[in-house]
């Protein structure tokens, strides 16, 4: 099934196109994982993950672990489907820009 090609400004982005990258094989992600991945701040992966969620993209779960001692918790990220299908067609209008 053919994705529908559509360029994507939110997507686009360097860093927001990679996180997306990242997240679109896999059912989620730990945001460590990623911040490490990309090599960037906590704060600039908080930053466009929350692009990613305002636009309705991503989605962020935060949880408590069995294997931590301490009380912080685990955050996860992931893509929804409207960010799949929407990561999908950005890069399917990369192919057609890029005449693949």
């Amino acid at each position: 099934m053919a994705k529908e090609s559509q360029f994507n400004e939110v997507i686009h982005a360097p860093l927001r196109f990679r996180i997306c990258g990242l997240l679109r094989p896999v059912k989620q992600l730990d945001f460590s994982v990623l911040r490490d991945t990309l090599e960037v701040s906590d704060t600039v992966l908080s930053k466009h993950l929350k692009t990613l969620t305002e636009a309705g993209y991503a989605k962020i779960v935060k949880g408590s672990s069995s294997s931590r001692t301490d009380a912080r918790h685990l955050t996860w990220a992931s893509l929804t489907p409207l960010g799949q299908a929407a990561f999908d067609g950005h890069i399917a209008a990369l192919r057609e820009m890029a005449g693949l």
